[in-house]
């Protein structure tokens, strides 16, 4: 019998463009923490800028809204675009080189904690969120 979930997330994973690829690439490690994550009633949320960038022209349309319909795809709203300014303003950051990031961080620092992201670029998203996030290097 499955187990009843519950109707609060117990936190949030967020994928960053590399944690995507590596999912949708069926790469071990993330998609253990994938799984687990929703074992233990976690949201797994990508932005929707995540899919644009993470884009390869290998891997098939179908192939990628299939994992794209396991995560919660959040929205870039007005908020979450000033959020992201207000983050590259302070830390003196420009939007040429870390926008996406900085929507990222945007997304997370508004999710339910707590909140892990998946990334490739710790020292970058270290800049963004600080310690308000956990970060997972993939």
């Amino acid at each position: 019998m499955a187990r009843a979930r519950s109707k609060l997330s117990a936190g949030t994973v967020i994928l960053d463009s590399e944690g995507l690829s590596k999912w949708c690439a069926a790469d071990q490690r993330v998609t253990a923490i994938v799984r687990e994550a929703q074992s233990n009633d976690f949201r797994v949320v990508v932005s929707a800028l995540t899919p644009i960038e993470a884009f390869d022209s290998r891997v098939t349309n179908d192939r990628l809204r299939w994992y794209l319909s396991r995560l919660r795809v959040e929205p870039v709203t007005e908020e979450v675009s000033v959020h992201a300014l207000e983050l590259l303003r302070q830390n003196g950051l420009h939007g040429h080189k870390y926008a996406i990031d900085a929507v990222v961080v945007a997304t997370a620092l508004r999710s339910t904690g707590p909140v892990i992201i998946l990334t490739s670029d710790e020292d970058d998203m270290r800049k963004l969120c600080g310690k308000a996030v956990r970060l997972v290097t993939v």
